[in-house]
């Protein structure tokens, strides 16, 4: 018996209704072949064009188009939308960016996916290339994007090898400018460097917008602050031949210095009698030797650090805000004019006192009276205790014996340590001569953290190149909790898995040692640090002293 059914039996009209519907074609908006040569026309001679229906063109910060009501139909778009839904998102977090992705769309079998993939590919590339007199190649990148509450993408220019224009399509419910999400757009200076926000494109259901990717195509989408809203989106790119870049701005360095000559006295006036006894120091060192890594807790004493928190909000102290947008945002006090107690803080951290201190504590040559590693194996030999030797150039203040606050839970989830305890004299391997000792150096600021500040790690920070110990002091932030965002973060390069992560902690000294492939960044301040802090001043975020320390 044959099992092949006749000729045209498609089971009862089953299989020509799923073999028309494969079929069915998605129509685009008719103006945008209407308004054609006028949105090419406004696109080659950089003008500005708006139609009545809505469509425009921009070319101010850089090109960009908005094609509202992309699609024509609704059905299809709804039938879209629940696909898309449906996909398997994956959480994506790192420095730049808090939201979750789709995988590749390109391998889609979902009919509307296939669809639009079609629409977009073929009839909007055709009308692209059209327009914009740039041949583009048949490369497909398709994903979607899901933002919900405190997702965010930071601010970057999407260059990359082959990447020409950029495309979002939104699929969103009814959405105002103050739910966040909006695709804000940067101007640049004369570096290329994004500096402002000047224009904010907020998202609505079907809105397609395209840009050109370029060395100033700097744009954000800025955090989503409304709760049990989604902010979805399909996005992509078209390939083509790359625009000229310039060559990649490489800042100054920040000014180094050597210490300021200071004695101990300064310590005993205000670091904790703890950290100034020999046994403490030498415990001290021993765990962070052995983990690259320390957080000294109650560091100053009491009442100077409530005198340091409270001139914090000096109505007469002036701050500026620190960018570029692709690299930081967070305000740094201006030390002309500093409250005199927040002058003798910064003073302290800069003290060859400190700088003695901070050797003992970690073993670093930071100081001439240091013992260097090669001290240290000299000193094996002839029986002497090298923690003997570092403390001796400051008097240990006579205490009774304290257990010294641990390390946070984040340090303990440290997969491997941060830098290699390298320090001191070496060797020219290809002369066999002892280079002639560096002199210690530091650099540091008073920083304010807040809703929307934050770090990134981008590949022009020479800062970070070479091996350092970073300081940080905490001030103002009790209560705050790492969901808030402004937790330090350190990776290797090249990775995405953290070594290391530091949430702020009241009067806590964070001591931290990275060689030249660890990188690190301030993760992004979300709206929950506005939103669920109790008080007016926690709404204000925190402060940190930042110092880094050189051998």
């Amino acid at each position: 018996m044959s099992s092949k059914r006749p000729r045209g039996d498609l089971g009862n009209g089953v299989g020509r209704k799923r073999l028309m519907k494969r079929q069915e074609r998605v129509e685009l908006n008719p103006l945008l072949w209407e308004a054609k040569e006028r949105v090419s026309e406004a696109w080659s001679l950089g003008l500005e064009y708006c139609h009545e229906q809505g469509l425009a063109v921009d070319t101010l910060p850089f090109p960009h188009c908005v094609i509202p009501n992309f699609i024509q139909s609704q059905p299809f778009l709804d039938g879209l939308h629940n696909e898309l839904l449906q996909q398997r998102f994956q959480e994506k977090s790192n420095d730049l960016y808090k939201f979750q992705q789709s995988g590749d769309l390109k391998e889609s079998k979902e009919h509307h996916i296939v669809g639009l993939r079609n629409v977009l590919f073929e009839d909007f590339r055709r009308w692209l290339t059209d327009i914009t007199e740039v041949k583009l190649e048949n490369t497909v990148d398709l994903s979607c994007a899901m933002y919900e509450y405190t997702d965010v993408l930071l601010c970057h220019d999407d260059e990359l090898e082959g990447r020409r224009f950029a495309f979002i399509l939104y699929l969103v419910p009814e959405w105002e400018t103050c739910d966040g999400g909006t695709l804000d757009l940067y101007d640049v200076d004369e570096h290329y460097q994004p500096r402002q926000i000047v224009k904010s494109l907020t998202p609505s259901w079907n809105t397609l917008v395209f840009f050109e990717v370029s060395p100033v195509s700097y744009h954000q989408v800025s955090e989503v602050v409304s709760e049990g809203k989604c902010r979805l989106s399909v996005s992509g790119w078209f390939h083509g031949p790359s625009l000229e870049r310039p060559p990649r701005y490489i800042e100054s360095l920040s000014p180094r210095h050597q210490h300021i000559a200071c004695d101990e006295q300064i310590l005993y006036d205000w670091i904790s009698p703890i950290y100034m006894d020999m046994q403490t120091q030498a415990q001290v060192q021993e765990e962070f030797e052995e983990k690259s890594a320390m957080l000294l807790k109650n560091f100053l004493k009491k009442e100077k650090f409530q005198m340091v928190c409270e001139a914090l909000h000096s109505t007469d102290m002036k701050w500026k805000r620190k960018g570029p947008a692709n690299k930081r945002c967070y305000h740094q006090a201006d030390e002309d004019g500093l409250p005199d107690i927040l002058a003798q803080c910064m003073k302290l951290f800069r003290s060859e006192a400190m700088f003695l201190l901070l050797s003992n504590f970690t073993g670093l040559k930071l100081h001439l009276l240091a013992a260097s590693n090669e001290d240290e194996e000299e000193e094996e030999e002839t029986g002497e205790t090298s923690s003997e030797t570092k403390s001796s150039a400051i008097n240990g203040h006579e205490c009774s014996s304290t257990e010294i606050d641990g390390k946070p839970e984040a340090m303990d989830q440290r997969e491997d340590e941060i830098g290699d305890g390298e320090s001191g004299t070496k060797e020219n391997e290809e002369s066999g001569e002892k280079k002639k000792p560096s002199v210690p150096m530091c650099r540091g600021e008073l920083r304010h953290w807040r809703n929307g500040y934050y770090t990134l790690i981008h590949d022009t920070n020479v800062e970070n190149s070479e091996f350092a110990l970073d300081l940080l002091l905490f001030c103002r932030c009790k209560g705050w909790d790492a969901e808030f965002g402004g937790v330090t973060s350190y990776i290797a390069k090249g990775e995405d898995e953290e070594l290391l992560t530091l949430s702020p902690e009241e009067n806590s000294l964070a001591l931290i040692y990275r060689d030249k492939e660890t990188l690190k960044f301030v993760k992004h301040i979300n709206q929950r640090s506005v939103s669920q802090c109790l008080s007016a001043s926690e709404k204000n975020g925190f402060w940190d002293f930042s110092f880094v320390y050189y051998e």
